[in-house]
């Protein structure tokens, strides 16, 4: 593989975890919000769902923080 070729494989790495990172964070702000609305509708207490959807986030929050990680390591190469 050329240099050229590896730089335009590892721009296109870099691009879709961008990408990814940035579908991750939408989906994060979409169960959080559309979660408390139908609790809220349901009447709900807010912390009781939130303790059930707070391991949720951190999973999403660990996978985000990864990628985010793996595009810093790309961006140093």
């Amino acid at each position: 593989m050329s240099d050229s070729e590896f730089a335009a494989t590892e721009q296109v790495n870099a691009q879709e975890l961008a990408e990814v990172i940035k579908e991750y964070e939408e989906y994060r702000e979409r169960l959080l919000n559309e979660t408390l609305e139908t609790a809220k509708r349901a009447k709900l207490m807010k912390s009781v769902v939130m303790a059930q959807l707070e391991p949720e986030l951190a999973k999403i929050d660990a996978t985000i923080k990864a990628l985010q990680n793996q595009q810093a390591a790309l961006a140093a190469n």
